[in-house]
């Protein structure tokens, strides 16, 4: 009668609790009954509106069978699960997927490993599926807290600790790829669940790396035991977030691997935040690359009083990621990465300066470790910069050398970004020098069609200023920037060092014909470079290295920038540097001296071959001939390497040791050269940037010498003012009065310019006319200025003091109507 009644009873349950009850079999070791798992199927296919009630009634069952420990039923519900997940797709599968999560749930909670892992296995089959209508409701908060809990596993068994972890990797996996599918896939993106995924994965990835380290490089794994690496498999699944991450959320998913690294000290050593960027960078999409680089700066403005091995970590992090931004698409964020790398750099200094102070108030003489370590944050982002202006295009490269150079601080001037202020002379240096390194590194393989592009007026003009400072460090960088700008066919490898070569045609020097545009610029800004070349030849702190420079820039100019023009222009700045060394006017010590005179030999023996005139070069052969027998101390071969053996003085009237201006030009007007310029010595213009340098420029002499003037007595003033009369200003200016003149008064800066031709003089100081009137009017003592007639020509009337002895004299220029 029992047995009846329980047959009854059964027979009055449910329908789909009797297919469920079906599916279990007396001995869970037998598994699932198929032939009543099909029949469950058919019926939830057939009747979806009971999945519900099949899933609710599924649940309880496997909770009471967790509670009992009975897992091998648990197996058997939860394959029943997974079987009617992929059977199953209509609309009323939603109620079914709360009650299969809510089992999942149960699993993982579970401290048995082998039902973690089997919740995990339902999970991810779980997230294959595409449903047909998004869920308005679910959240995967659970999951995700969860899955990266098992990430952090830290079983005693290593085995078991491993198998945790690949299925908390494989778990977030899953949430990752169910919530991106899902049209509310923003909510996995918010900073809670990335908090939370993204240390999840470093830390696998990080834990193996370690592990690696210390045991040597492994042999390739094979598929199998990759799928069983957590390292792998980390990666795999961080490489898959950042590619699915979107405009809007890839800063969330950037974040967390600061603050990973931050917590784990691993910027120093920081080979590990390298290879976790490279990935990054390499798994987004190219055109969200500014976010990342964008992120890395804001970093490391947060970082920025930590110590100089985390910031050079961060900063070489950088150096990797915009290595990889640089072939792609970089958006807005080029000026912001130098400004903020600068900004660094001007900090470091600050830093290492400071530290400096300190040691030396401690009477420690030796570099202390932090500011080593600071010489290494600034070498960081010297090669941050130069790397990443080198990959950048022409244009923006342009942009970045103007950017730069606009932040050198140069002696007085007062709109400079990177104020050295605060840091005295040896800080304003050492911005100077770091500043120019960049640029250096920057400028490195620009090739620009035309020198006008490579070097405009306003980049040529703060790059030249560094050249007239008492720092030959300083004028060996401008050197060499000007030759990676004006060396357009990689010809400065076979000019390097200093020498009398035999065969210039041995050096095989590539060249092409000399564009309009060329010489255009030569015109406008020739005279600029000639008179730094010319400067920089008469700096006392002058070592072998800047007179190879000074050479190469002869040379390269030459090679480059040379019409018939330029060749007389750069003879006259050799026969001038010549007679630097003869006369002495700066009391340059002899081995300056000495190395002018053999950086013109090198240079006029260069250029003779390269114009290649029979008679030009044959006299420049003869006064090498004859230095090497009475005079070695004035070829490169010699005075470079043998110091000691210097003369004690230089006799001006050696003449065959010397170039003779007169027979260059008799030897070029043969081949059709008009030489007539030749006659004229070479002065260099008068401009603002002698006023911010240190050293002696021609306005200070100027200056000096008005100041004595002015402070003569009355009788003194009359007389100089008769000495130097307006037929003298004439003659000064006549071509026919000029050696004369030279020969008087050379040893008077302002004579120079009284002797220098008034058509060199209108055409390259036009500019500064107004600074030449002023100069020349103190002089003068002039009062009263006529105004020029309306066809341009200076008239004096009568009550002129010298009208009885002036002739009415024509003038083309107005502006200079002080002569």
């Amino acid at each position: 009668l029992s047995a009846g009644v329980c047959c009854c009873c059964a027979a009055l349950r449910p329908r789909y609790k009797r297919l469920v009850d079906n599916i279990f079999p007396e001995d869970p070791k037998d598994g699932l009954v198929k032939a009543d798992m099909e029949k469950l199927t058919f019926y939830a296919v057939s009747a979806p509106e009971k999945l519900d009630r099949i899933g609710a009634y599924l649940a309880e069952r496997l909770t009471r069978d967790v509670a009992r420990h009975r897992y091998g039923y648990v197996l058997i519900a939860m394959e029943a699960l997974d079987q009617l997940l992929m059977a199953c797709h209509s609309q009323s599968i939603k109620p079914f997927v709360e009650s299969f999560l809510h089992m999942v749930a149960k699993l993982l909670e579970s401290g048995e490993p082998k039902l973690q892992v089997l919740g995990t296995n339902s999970f991810v089959k779980f997230a294959n599926i595409e449903e047909d209508t998004p869920s308005y409701h679910r959240r995967y908060d659970f999951f995700v807290s969860r899955f990266s809990a098992m990430c952090h596993s830290r079983d005693p068994d290593p085995e078991i600790q491993n198998e945790i972890r690949i299925a908390g990797i494989r778990g977030i996996q899953g949430v990752v790829r169910k919530a991106v599918n899902d049209e509310l896939r923003a909510t996995i993106w918010e900073p809670q669940h990335m908090d939370k995924i993204v240390p999840s994965l470093l830390f696998n990835m990080q834990k193996i790396e370690d592990i690696d380290s210390r045991i040597g490089p492994p042999s390739s794994p094979t598929v199998g035991v990759k799928e069983e690496n957590p390292s792998v498999l980390a990666e795999n699944c961080f490489r898959e977030l950042l590619g699915r991450a979107t405009y809007g959320n890839m800063n969330n998913a950037v974040r967390p691997v600061f603050a990973h690294l931050d917590h784990h000290k691993l910027w120093d050593p920081n080979e590990f935040a390298v290879s976790c960027f490279k990935i990054i960078m390499y798994s987004i999409q190219a055109q969200y690359s500014h976010h990342v680089i964008q992120e890395i700066l804001g970093h490391l403005d947060v970082r920025k009083r930590d110590s100089a091995r985390v910031r050079a970590g961060i900063i070489q992090v950088l150096l990797e990621a915009v290595a990889i931004a640089a072939k792609g698409s970089i958006g807005p964020t080029v000026l912001e990465v130098f400004n903020t790398l600068l900004k660094h750099l001007r900090i470091s200094v600050d830093f290492e300066l400071s530290d400096r102070r300190n040691s030396c108030e401690s009477s420690t003489l030796s570099i202390s470790s932090k500011e080593s370590d600071e010489r290494i944050v600034q070498n960081a982002i010297i090669q941050t910069i130069g790397f990443f202006g080198s990959n950048l295009p022409d244009y923006q490269r342009s942009e970045i050398m103007m950017f730069i150079m606009s932040k050198v601080p140069v002696l007085g001037a007062t709109s400079q970004s990177l104020d050295p202020s605060n840091l005295g002379d040896l800080g304003s240096r050492r911005i100077q020098i770091m500043l120019l390194r960049s640029l250096l590194m920057v400028t490195s393989g620009y090739k620009a069609t035309t020198i006008s592009n490579a070097l405009p007026a306003p980049f040529l003009d703060p790059l030249l200023s560094p050249s007239l400072m008492e720092d030959s460090e300083l004028r060996q960088l401008v050197l060499e920037i000007l030759h990676n700008l004006i060396d357009r066919h990689d010809n400065r490898a076979k000019l390097r060092g200093i020498r009398i070569i035999p065969d210039v045609s041995d050096l095989k020097i590539k060249r092409d014909k000399i564009s309009r545009q060329d010489v255009s610029f030569m015109k406008k800004h020739g005279q600029q470079l000639y008179r730094h070349i010319y400067l920089g030849c008469k700096e006392e702190d002058n070592v072998q290295k800047n007179f190879e420079l000074l050479f190469t820039s002869l040379a390269l100019t030459t090679i480059e920038l040379a019409n018939e023009e330029v060749v007389i222009d750069l003879i006259r700045v050799a026969i001038a540097l010549q007679d630097i060394a003869i006369i002495n006017e700066d009391n340059l010590p002899m081995f300056n001296r000495c190395g002018v005179m053999a950086l013109v030999a090198a240079y006029l023996n260069f250029l003779s071959q390269m114009i290649a005139v029979p008679a030009f070069c044959q006299h420049v052969s003869k006064v090498i001939e004859t230095r090497s027998v009475e005079a070695a101390y004035f070829l490169p071969e010699t005075i470079f390497k043998d110091k000691s053996n210097l003369p004690k003085s230089l006799e001006k009237d050696e003449t065959d040791l010397f170039f003779l201006t007169n027979k260059i030009a008799e030897s070029l007007g043969g081949s059709g050269y008009n030489v007539e310029r030749l006659s004229v010595p070479y002065v260099p213009q008068v401009t603002d940037e002698d006023r911010l340098s240190r050293r002696k420029s021609i306005v200070d002499t100027v200056s000096l010498q008005v100041d004595i003037l002015s402070g003569c007595g009355v009788e003194d003033k009359v007389d100089n003012t008769e000495e130097i009369t307006f037929e003298a200003l004439k003659k000064a200016i006549d071509n026919n009065g000029l050696e004369e003149q030279e020969k008087e008064k050379r040893r008077l800066v302002i004579e120079k310019f009284q002797k220098a031709p008034f058509e060199e003089i209108a055409a390259q100081c036009e500019t500064k006319a107004n600074l030449l009137h002023d100069r020349l009017a103190q002089i003068l003592e002039l009062t009263i200025r006529p105004p020029p007639s309306p066809s341009g020509t200076m008239t004096m009337t009568a009550g002129h003091p010298h009208y009885h002895s002036v002739p009415v004299y024509e003038m083309k220029f107005p502006d200079l109507c002080v002569y």
